[in-house]
């Protein structure tokens, strides 16, 4: 599964390859509530096919409309602003004092898009440089905290994979966490030294590792962009990897398990010398609760929590799995479902 931005860029080399006038638009400034962040991009054909999305819909009709009627006529970058005044901001669906700023570009050999695809093809962080008022673009080497930035002429995008997953197990949720994440923009290694699992794990983009999870993990020398998901249910792999990514500056931490196993797996963490804070960063049971049981639906609920933690968005106790099944009831607790 690609990421949006990815799927945007993969139609603008197809259209491109193939003789379709194409623009690009991307979300360059945000004033007040907007649907889609800065960075957030899409692509128009001539014939007004559209790939990815800026806002709620309005906007995209509006570009389409423009295109149908004008064609695709321009020959530089252009700045574009949506929703300055109360009549267009309903008119194009944003938020009572929400404006929007574009930069729509034309598509040419210059631009760079088959260069580009091939950086995030090899897992490189990417910064492209458009100059607005000859579109010549460059790609340069970008750092995890680069952001996009429009100063006078030159806009400055960030592409490639800016969050990390670590998965510990290679099983059929591994999977289905892997293929989603990957959707999100992560860049996913699954650590597993189970020779039975290896044959069994086919996914395009996800780089497998059959190293012992507590040496993977500081290989991979996390960092506050990183997340480290235990799914092996083998407590000889799972704790391995938690008790060094616990110590690490990981933004999330977490393992699969019922709410007794995740208390009797707090108590064997204590053993690995971990301090009383570094285990309260576990979380355990993994995931908000919204009923989930098969793996699909377990991996959802584990990328939602993961998502809210990224984004620091206060977690309330309705949502937390042991909160929620102690609300209920719950005669099961060894079930994993959450």
């Amino acid at each position: 599964m690609d990421s949006i931005d990815l799927e945007v860029l993969k139609a603008s080399e197809q259209w491109m390859a193939s003789g379709i006038r194409c623009e690009l638009v991307t979300v360059v400034k945000t004033w007040g509530s907007s649907p889609r962040p800065e960075g957030a991009m899409l692509v128009i054909s001539e014939a007004g096919q559209l790939v990815g999305s800026v806002s709620g819909g309005c906007i995209e009709d509006d570009l389409v409309d423009k295109m149908r009627r004008g064609g695709c006529s321009r020959i530089k970058p252009e700045l574009v602003t949506y929703g300055v005044s109360a009549e267009e901001a309903h008119r194009f669906g944003l938020p009572c004092g929400g404006t929007i700023q574009l930069l729509i570009e034309p598509l040419h050999v210059g631009s760079q898009i088959s260069s580009l695809l091939q950086k995030l093809e090899n897992k490189e962080l990417v910064a492209r440089e458009l100059n607005l008022q000859t579109g010549a673009v460059s790609l340069l080497q970008a750092k995890i905290h680069d952001k996009l930035s429009l100063e006078r002429d030159l806009l400055r995008t960030i592409h490639g994979p800016r969050w990390r997953l670590l998965i510990i197990g290679a099983g059929q949720m591994s999977q289905f966490l892997a293929n989603i994440a990957q959707g999100l923009d992560y860049q996913v290694t699954v650590c597993d030294p189970r020779e039975e699992y290896l044959d069994a794990w086919h996914l395009d983009g996800v780089t497998f590792s059959k190293e012992m999870p507590d040496d993977t993990v500081i290989q991979m020398k996390l960092d506050a962009h990183s997340a480290v998901v235990a799914l092996s249910h083998d407590p000889k792999l799972d704790d391995l990897a938690l008790m060094e990514a616990l110590k690490s500056p990981a933004f999330y931490v977490g393992a699969i398990g019922s709410r007794a196993n995740n208390s009797k797996r707090r108590v064997r963490l204590k053993e690995f010398d971990l301090t009383d804070a570094q285990i309260a960063r576990l979380h355990g049971p993994i995931g908000f609760y919204i009923g989930s049981k098969t793996p699909a639906e377990i991996a959802i609920s584990i990328l939602a929590e993961m998502t809210a933690v990224k984004n620091r968005v206060p977690i309330s106790k309705e949502m937390q799995v042991a909160h929620a099944k102690e609300q209920l009831g719950s005669a099961n607790s060894d079930t994993c479902s959450i």
